[in-house]
């Protein structure tokens, strides 16, 4: 199994950080702008980006207030069934790190080096979006 890792440093309180992990509302500020379903630990949040079906449903298997967020796909690309993607923060300084991981994938398809860059991208849009600048969630991100 292979795995995507990118860690952040956020000039950010801790607990912004995590509500913009741990809630449509936040996640909506940065990945993509249309977000549905249910943030609470149990839950299920669908992903959508510009097709009328989701492009990714997240199963929310823990959401520990300012800790942690675990989501597993349970619907979305191939790729994607049965990962677990893992926000952990926690405080450093005057700053938050966010330590993320898109875990578990099958094999290191070019798929996954292209999600990695993508993760990396949106990382940097939820950094940007905390720190007073411009947030790029879909559609107004970078396309490469």
């Amino acid at each position: 199994m292979a795995d995507i890792r990118h860690r952040v440093s956020i000039k950010a309180p801790l607990e912004d950080v995590y509500q913009a992990v741990a809630t449509r509302e936040g996640v909506a500020g940065w990945w993509t702008r249309t977000v549905e379903g249910d943030s609470r630990e149990g839950g299920e949040l669908r992903f959508f980006f510009g097709q009328p079906e989701p492009s990714a449903t997240m199963h929310v298997r823990k959401a520990k207030a300012n800790q942690r967020v675990e989501w597993r796909c349970i619907q979305g690309p191939e790729e994607w069934l049965d990962t677990d993607i893992l926000f952990d923060i926690r405080p450093e300084g005057d700053e938050t790190v966010l330590m993320f991981t898109h875990a578990d994938w099958r094999e290191p398809v070019e798929f996954m080096h292209h999600c990695s860059s993508r993760w990396g991208y949106f990382l940097l849009s939820l950094k940007a979006g905390l720190e007073g600048r411009q947030a790029t969630p879909w559609p107004e991100d970078l396309r490469f």
